[in-house]
């Protein structure tokens, strides 16, 4: 397995290897992976590429003034070994610096999927997301790009991101890993106190009986306030356009944010 830290070096590696025939994956990722990151993976693997690249870059660009970038977790080490034994065949390490270059002044903005949600609750954030992924698609060349469905707005907004640049890749979306008490996993989740971590499987529960018709939208918002979390939101949207939908029905995706303590935890579900 390669390891990376530039990027031109990694660059000039995925150039040779396209030159090679080689089939390209790409598995964005900030790191400190789990079970989640690790599905990403064995999908690549699972679609026959040649090369997986998994990168490992905890974006600053997409957090805002009062997030959490500088306590996100971070562990090196351990994201090596995962990469390793998941079959991973390069792993690329960049910094800010190299990322972001003094004066760096381009940016990408989506301006319609990325409006809602949480796009409107964190201003810039999808800014961030679409340049960091625009640069690693440049980076890697890759034939696909691996997405998480935990992370439903920031695929459909990478999606919009693809078709509209004309990005020549096809983005991939992985159903979400939940740990076996049903919490969707996140690398936010070790932030969680026992007592929050009890209290925040109230998010897949509420979905699984919104989909099993149990209950209503406004039903889920308060069984995740009478469980002791604070709603963000609880949205029901088309699930292509993101656009607001009255009912839960085919065809839709119902999305819910909500703090635990003060942790901030996303879900959703397809209809």
């Amino acid at each position: 397995m390669k390891i990376f830290r530039e990027p031109a070096k990694l660059q000039k590696w995925c150039r040779a290897q396209k030159r090679a025939g080689k089939k390209i994956a790409l598995v964005p990722t900030m790191g400190y992976l789990h079970e989640g990151h690790i599905s990403l993976i064995t999908e690549a693997k699972r679609r026959k590429a040649d090369e997986i690249v998994v990168s490992v870059f905890v974006n600053p660009v997409q957090f805002g003034p009062n997030e959490d970038y500088a306590k996100y977790p971070r562990d090196e080490k351990a994201d090596l070994a995962k990469c390793r034994a998941a079959g991973a065949t390069a792993v690329f390490f960049p910094t800010p610096a190299n990322m972001y270059l003094e004066h760096h002044s381009v940016y990408i903005n989506e301006e319609d999927l990325s409006k809602g949600l949480c796009g409107a609750r964190r201003p810039g954030h999808f800014r961030g997301v679409c340049t960091v992924v625009a640069k690693l698609f440049n980076l890697a060349h890759p034939d696909f790009a691996v997405f998480g469905q935990k992370d439903y707005q920031q695929a459909q907004v990478i999606k919009r991101m693809v078709r509209d640049l004309n990005f020549d890749l096809d983005i991939v979306l992985a159903p979400i890993v939940r740990e076996p008490s049903g919490l969707a996993r996140s690398s936010r989740n070790t932030y969680l106190s026992p007592d929050e971590k009890a209290s925040a499987l109230v998010l897949s529960r509420s979905l699984k009986s919104l989909k099993a018709g149990k209950l209503s939208l406004s039903g889920v918002a308060k069984a995740i306030e009478k469980a002791g979390l604070k709603v963000d939101y609880v949205e029901c949207v088309d699930a292509e356009t993101l656009q607001p939908a009255k009912k839960a029905v085919p065809g839709t995706c119902v999305l819910v944010a909500a703090y635990a303590g003060k942790t901030r935890l996303i879900d959703n579900i397809l209809i």
